[in-house]
């Protein structure tokens, strides 16, 4: 969890208690503060959601990439091997004919 959604979920809680007291003591200025901090919360609880989400999408990514690579190298590796192994084994044939 992120600071923008702990402050958001302050703000809410502080709103609540704003607008129960305000309505308690016939305070409409206070209560209505308080539906307001509760909106404030909200939206900033909301930021925090983003956030974390693009932050997972953007971790998402770059493991994927990372996986990727792997994967690209051990295929470049297995083609050099490769190519390694069939070119010593045409030496091998040439050295064979030619030392007969």
């Amino acid at each position: 969890m992120n600071k923008t959604k702990i402050a958001g979920k302050i703000d809410q809680a502080v709103g609540k208690v704003e607008q129960s007291v305000g309505e308690t003591i016939g305070n409409q200025k206070l209560a209505n503060k308080g539906v307001f901090e509760q909106a404030k919360g909200a939206a900033k609880e909301t930021l925090g959601n983003a956030k974390d989400a693009a932050e997972q999408l953007q971790q998402s990514h770059k493991n994927e990439a990372a996986e990727k690579a792997d994967e690209t190298r051990d295929k470049i590796s297995r083609s050099v091997q490769s190519a390694k192994e069939t070119v010593n084994k045409k030496i091998d044939k040439f050295k064979d004919r030619h030392s007969a």
